[in-house]
């Protein structure tokens, strides 16, 4: 089916055109809103069009760049072609594109991590400038004008409020039958004038499944039959099994012990190898109808539809590998009545994910004695993708899980260390630490008492003997004994290491 028969709506099919003539319609030096979360739903023509417009400015000498703005990670057509035109100023909120990410530790890109759920709020501030264009995938467009969200939705209804001019990519790649699948909620607004959001379960509808675009502000619509950023997941390693069955056995004890209900509560995961063993092991488990409540659907949340398990799966958007992808296409009939996808101010929303008393499960680069956690940044300095919405549900949620392997590079980096080079999550934050070694639940422990938990539970072998030196060491060393740290020492185990990863010589 192409495109053109998507597009039931008469006057904006008059505004069908080239990928190349809608992409010479964006401002040099502007901001541009694109759709996009985690490969899904992003534009797949005009992002590519404007990286060649900057390439052959930039050969002529009137080079500039632009600002970009998305839901969160992209694809190598947006992020990667615009990165290699050296075509972004500043790239906000997520990233996960190599290139974009040497180009922002070399300093020559800015970027802005920012809480998902903070996004659309601080354009509505006006803290970021002027938004000139969105630029926004659709799967179609009804004979009334308005629109079909695709596979992600993120911050796309933000854009269409706030941009100056709309270009719309209508691609017949996505399925149809999405249409329905969406909730856009616009009872959200500013202080003093917010109100609660009225929704009590994960699989409330509060909106409408159309995003709405006044038809004056679109100057182009680009057709296209692409597919999204499908990449494929890893099987399952002995680690991420380990890290699983310690969640797993957690969850058995907290739900005996009353703490939980029988079929827990809603479940958040992040995206990532470690998260989907965990879902293939909740999926195997003895729970039943559970539900989730987070901000992307994967493949093991797939399959844990698809077996029944999962009664209901709230998201913003899709991050599937291509056979999986391919299921979905082929059955999406069967997943459409459970699966909601909404704005990411929506699916992240702090108000939410406290009242739903959601279980947040993130993985992290490293967690240091205490239970602070660094998911970002290698070395103190070098950002890996950002923060992502970790935070909208670490702070909130019901319990807060954070996984990782015990070591890193073949064992030459331990994963828990004396003091975290940067601090995403405060140890305020974070409740429990798993690693293949084991689990630490530092829920009611004092810090001491939480650096001998993640000792004993989640540090390797090979380095549980050095942090308990240092423990030991600074418990008499350290000027004060809450907390207690030898600074410069606990700083020497991340200048041991080169920036590859390697030990110094």
């Amino acid at each position: 089916m192409g495109s053109r028969t998507r597009i039931a709506n008469r006057d904006l099919r008059r505004k069908v055109m080239s990928a190349e003539a809608a992409a010479a319609l964006i401002p040099a030096g502007s901001n541009v809103g694109m759709s996009g979360f985690t490969g899904a739903g992003y534009p797949k023509a005009v992002p590519l069009a404007l990286a060649r417009r900057i390439a052959e400015a930039n050969a002529a000498g009137t080079g500039f760049r632009v600002g970009v703005w998305t839901g969160a990670s992209t694809a190598p057509e947006l992020d990667g072609a615009l990165a290699e035109a050296d075509g972004i100023e500043l790239r906000l909120p997520y990233q996960s594109d190599p290139v974009s990410r040497q180009k922002i530790n070399s300093g020559h890109m800015e970027c802005i991590d920012v809480h998902l759920s903070h996004v659309a709020q601080m354009v509505w501030q006006g803290f970021l400038g002027h938004l000139a264009t969105a630029v926004v995938e659709i799967s179609g467009i009804t004979e009334d004008g308005r629109l079909v969200p695709s596979s992600s939705i993120g911050n796309n209804k933000t854009w269409l409020d706030q941009a100056d001019q709309v270009i719309l990519e209508v691609n017949s790649w996505q399925s149809a039958e999405l249409e329905g699948m969406h909730d856009i909620y616009y009872g959200t607004a500013l202080p003093p004038d917010r109100r609660p959001i009225p929704l009590t379960r994960a699989g409330d509808r509060i909106g409408v499944p159309y995003l709405d675009c006044p038809p004056e502000k679109v100057v182009a619509v680009v057709e296209t039959h692409a597919p999204d950023r499908n990449s494929p997941f890893k099987e399952a390693d002995e680690a991420s099994k380990r890290i699983a069955g310690h969640l797993l056995d957690f969850l058995q004890h907290e739900v005996g012990h009353g703490r939980l209900p029988a079929n827990l509560l809603p479940i958040q995961s992040g995206v990532g190898n470690i998260a989907n063993a965990v879902l293939d092991g909740l999926d195997a488990g003895p729970f039943e109808d559970l539900t989730a409540y987070t901000e992307v659907i994967q493949d093991g949340m797939l399959g844990m539809l698809r077996s029944g398990k999962l009664s209901v799966a709230s998201a913003t958007a899709f991050s599937l590998s291509p056979d999986a992808a391919e299921d979905f296409n082929a059955n999406i009939s069967a997943y459409r009545d459970r699966i909601i996808l909404r704005p990411q101010e929506i699916s992240n929303h702090p108000e939410l994910v406290r009242r739903l008393g959601v279980l947040a499960m993130n993985g992290i680069i490293e967690a240091d004695l205490y239970g602070n956690v660094n998911s970002t940044h290698l070395m103190g300095s070098r950002i890996q993708n950002g923060i992502g919405g970790s935070g909208d549900f670490a702070r909130n949620a019901y319990i807060s899980f954070f996984m990782t392997p015990s070591t890193a590079k073949d064992g030459a980096i331990s994963s828990i260390v004396p003091m975290v080079s940067h601090v995403d999550h405060t140890e305020h934050d974070v409740h429990v630490v798993v690693t293949e070694q084991g689990l630490a639940d530092l829920r009611g422990l004092a810090p001491r008492h939480r650096a001998r938990q993640i000792i004993d539970h989640c540090a390797h072998p090979d380095y549980r003997p050095m942090l308990e030196d240092y423990h030991q060491r600074a418990l008499t060393g350290s000027p004060g004994k809450h907390t207690p740290h030898l600074i410069d020492e606990a700083l020497s185990w991340h200048t041991r290491y080169l920036g590859d990863g390697t030990m110094k010589p």
